[in-house]
Formats: C-alpha cells, structure tokens, sequence
C-alpha cells in the first residue's frame, strides 16, 4: 500500500467517511422514528413519511433489535472477509465498493414505503431494507478505517489522521443533531432532508482515487481465517487492555450523548445552546490535546481528557440539583461553562478509538505478519456495542425508572474514575504513543 506523505492528503483521506456516518445517523436516529407517529407532538407532519403509522409497532420493534443485533455480530466475519479478500482491483477499494454501493441504494429505497399506511409488507419490506444497510455500512467503514495503518507511515501521522477523523465526526454529530432539528422545524419532511444530505455519501469516494494498492506487498499479507484473526486480536493482551479500558470511557460518553436530554428536561435550559458548547470548541480543544500526547504520551493525556470530562460532567450535576435556585442566565452560563470542560475530552474520545487501533495493529503487523486492521476495529465495535447497551439499557433505564436521572453524571465520573485508574496500567506500546523523542 502506497502511503500518504503530506497533511493535505491525511487531511483529504480523513474526511473520506463523513458523509457515510452522517447516512447511519439519518437512518437510526430519524428514518427508523419516522415510521411512527408515537411520541411527536409538534411538526408531526415533518417527522413522520406521512403523517401516519406505516409499520406494525410490535413486530418493528423485534427487526429493529435484530438489525442492531446483526449489526454488532456481522463486524466480526465481515472483518476477515476485508483482510482475505484477494482482487486484481485491490482488496481495499474493492471491499470498500462491495459495501458502498448495496449501501447507498438501501438507503434511498428506505425513503418509499410499500404501502400508505400500516402493514405487515411495509414492516417486513423497512427491516430486510435496515438489516442491509448496517451490512454495508459495517463493511464500508471497516474497511476504511483498516487502511488508516496501511496509509500512515508512523504513528504520528496515525495521530494526525485521527483527529482529523474525530473532527469530522463532530461535524457529522452538529449536522445530525442540531441542522436537522432545524429544518424539520422549517417544515421540511424528515425524507426530504435525507436526500438533502445524501450527496455527503460521495465522500467516500476519496479513498477509491488515493488509495494505491501493491500487488507484490499484498501478496506478502498473511490471510488469516475469521477464527485465527479472532485469536490474533484476543490474544494480543495490549489490545484487549486497551479495550476494556476504553469500555468504561464508552460507557461515560454514551451516557451523555443519549441522558442529557432527560438530566436536564426540567431545568429549563436550551439543550442545543448547551450541546454546541460542548462540540463547537473542539478542533480547538484538540491542538491542546495533540501538544499533550507530544510531551506525555498517550496514558497522560487520557488521563487529562477523562478528568476534564469527569469535571464537567460535575458542572452539569450541579446544574440540575440548583435549577430551583439559580437565574435561568446564571444557569445556561454555568452549564455552557461545563460544556466547554466536556468538549476538552469529545475529540479526543473520537481520536483514540481509530488512533490506538491503528497503531496497535501495525506493530502486530511488523512483528508477526498478521494483518488484522479490520478485526481490530470490528472487536474494538463489540466492545463499544456491548458498553453502549450497558449506558442506554441497564444504566439509563435505571436511573429513569427510579427517578434518579441526576446520579448520571455522577456514575459518568465514576466510570471515568475507573478508566483513569486503568491507565496506570497501560502497556508501552500504548502509554508512550505520540510522545516526541527529546531533542
């Protein structure tokens, strides 16, 4: 694989994926909502397909569990498929191509129900269409993200391309969840604004033009079975460290991303002032960041960033406990203020996860042979699927049910808590990643 030199390209190649994550937010967080009525009060008429039920509520309710289930369980054959796959075209781009295409159209038929209004056709024909979807956006992403260690040429450009990728996922995150709010409240149909954003798909394109595959290297990759990459992945203990580890952050983050509306649905607050405090800052926050792994390694600066976020989400707990007692312009400066500590940590939860898999899978590359990019990253979404339904399932339910949604910030510290205490345990594969040699 022909590396990328230059900032320019790394630049270019890291925006390669927006478009695509962008899709998968169209289609979970507000296709899938849009074929019920239930729980819309206002701009009924622009959330929904037709202002009606178009699907059998009970029996979507089970294919929409089972596609997310899918979802978690393909990304492990899928990712043996993607480093085995032998093609005169390149195993990458080809891969990227078998995913990309079946993607985009699934996409735009989830757009045309079957039938105007509630059936058994229309729920069977959305949840055959969904399980495609996530298919081919597990193998498109995947793939994508396995050549970050083909592309970089040492782990300071990996650094580099992973910030430039959680950027984009913070811009993907603000066109998501607060532009398409917007123009639904503008009256423009939730369909209509999937087609708006569609043509961002054509940023994964890029990698199709950049990526300059070698016959003669691809012939030296040793393809492992799907059982042999797992073995690989689960037996390299510094991975799997770093997994458990990341978990526990997941588990913070997802907690926030998916409670903050319920901490604060009786404080008043404008919840899109205080979630633009908290990703707007970012690219900013970042460059403090990179400075921080140059000086200290990686295990410092995690340590920093979760500490941030574990302040900030104190901020936010003492927001929801003094809403009674404080001006709603004390409050909003409070919580924008805690906004800005969490958004010290944002980019660089995105960044590690595609930096620390990349890195960790090259030098299993350089010392073994084995190329597993691909199953690093799809281990790296069971470890994150299986914390996200611990935040939103057990965690969130939880505290729902019993009426204690303000303990949330408190258990996102506690889980950062234990993250930081985690650290201290790093390997040094890891705890020294980033960190500049003294002159």
């Amino acid at each position: 694989m022909k590396q990328i030199t230059t900032k320019k390209g790394l630049i270019l190649y890291g925006c390669a994926g927006l478009g695509v994550n962008m899709m998968n937010i169209i289609v979970g967080s507000y296709l899938c909502s849009a074929l019920l009525v239930g729980g819309f009060e206002k701009h009924i008429e622009s959330w929904t397909y037709l202002n009606r039920d178009l699907v059998v509520a009970g029996l979507w309710a089970v294919l929409v569990f089972l596609a997310k289930a899918l979802d978690g369980i393909i990304d492990l054959p899928l990712a043996s498929f993607a480093d085995r796959l032998n093609t005169k075209w390149g195993r990458r781009k080809t891969a990227i191509v078998i995913g990309f295409v079946p993607m985009v159209v699934s996409y735009l038929l989830f757009l045309v129900p079957l039938t105007p209004n509630e059936s058994l056709l229309n729920t069977v024909w959305f949840g055959v269409l969904l399980c495609i979807f996530y298919t081919c956006y597990t193998l498109t992403m995947l793939t994508y993200y396995a050549t970050f260690s083909e592309v970089c040429r040492d782990e300071y450009d990996t650094g580099f391309l992973s910030n430039v990728k959680s950027i984009c996922d913070v811009v993907y995150f603000s066109l998501g969840f607060a532009l398409v709010p917007a123009l639904v409240s503008m009256s423009v149909n939730v369909r209509i604004i999937a087609l708006i954003f569609l043509p961002l798909c054509l940023t994964m394109i890029i990698p199709l033009f950049m990526l300059k595959e070698d016959d003669e290297d691809e012939k030296d990759v040793r393809s492992l079975t799907l059982g042999r990459a797992l073995s690989v992945s689960f037996k390299n203990k510094t991975y799997i460290y770093w997994m458990v580890t990341s978990a526990f952050t997941a588990i913070g983050l997802q907690l926030f991303l998916t409670g903050i509306n319920e901490l604060f649905s009786s404080t008043g607050l404008n919840m899109t002032v205080v979630m633009a405090s908290s990703f707007a800052p970012v690219p900013l926050t970042i460059m403090l960041y990179n400075y921080i792994i140059k000086k200290k390694g990686l295990a410092f600066a995690y340590r920093y960033v979760l500490t941030i976020y574990a302040i900030g989400m104190m901020i936010m707990y003492f927001c929801n406990i003094n809403s009674k007692n404080m001006t709603e312009l004390a409050l909003t400066l409070v919580a924008l203020g805690g906004g800005i500590f969490i958004s010290f940590s944002l980019g660089a939860f995105f960044s590690v996860n595609y930096m620390v898999p990349t890195h960790l899978a090259r030098l299993e590359y350089e010392r073994t042979g084995n190329k597993v990019a691909s199953m690093f990253f799809a281990v790296q979404g069971l470890f994150e699927g299986v914390a996200a339904g611990i935040a939103t399932g057990p965690i969130l339910v939880t505290l729902k049910d019993n009426n204690a949604i303000s303990l949330l910030p408190i258990i996102v510290a506690v889980c950062c808590a234990t993250a930081i205490g985690m650290s201290f345990g790093f390997h040094k594969d890891v705890k020294y990643m980033g960190k500049k040699a003294e002159k």
